[in-house]
């Protein structure tokens, strides 16, 4: 899959159009900025303290992109006076694998653009692509899994149409509270 894939949402009457694409080197330090919130941090797994650790990050996303099986997306909202749009998210389509009927989504807001809907349109539109890309190989759910206290992505989730699925026991370490599973079909 070429890592050249670049999707968009339009804009809304409240808010810029998003473009997603894949994540680049010269992202690392608003990836690093994105990373000093702490609510973001407390819902991810990756540790990115600076940009050496951004940069190793970028990368292993490249390498998704480049082994077909990861597929990582920086959303930018579109600015109107500026050559390139600011970082508001990451959306991600993992464990994609041909024939296997489901993969999974997963993303995070950044602090300064939490509130106005941007991974709910955002995850709409690699939802079709994933849809449209995938489907012919076999794929026909989504899974988008939580934290049962996160309850922001529990509303993206819903205004996302993944429907709650169950309640995944916790895990721990990886995974130390419940988790909430909820499900896209191709055909929904």
């Amino acid at each position: 899959m070429s890592d050249t894939v670049v999707l968009r949402a339009g804009a809304t009457p409240c808010a810029p159009s998003l473009v997603l694409r894949p994540w680049r080197v010269d992202d690392v330090s608003a990836l690093v900025s994105a990373y000093r919130d702490p609510v973001l941090r407390r819902w991810t797994s990756s540790a990115v303290e600076s940009e050496a650790d951004a940069v190793r990050w970028v990368r292993v996303q490249r390498r998704g992109w480049a082994a077909g099986n990861r597929f990582s997306f920086a959303v930018l909202e579109e600015q109107p006076d500026a050559a390139h749009g600011q970082l508001v998210a990451n959306l991600v389509l993992k464990e994609v694998t041909p024939g296997k009927p489901a993969a999974e989504v997963g993303y995070w807001t950044a602090a300064h653009a939490r509130g106005r809907s941007v991974a709910p349109r955002a995850l709409a539109v690699l939802t079709t692509w994933a849809f449209n890309t995938f489907g012919a190989g076999g794929l026909k759910r989504l899974d988008l899994l939580h934290q049962v206290d996160n309850s922001a992505s529990c509303r993206v989730a819903h205004k996302s149409g993944y429907a709650f699925d169950r309640v995944l026991p916790a895990t721990p370490p990886a995974f130390p509270l419940d988790g909430h599973l909820h499900t896209r079909h191709r055909d929904a």
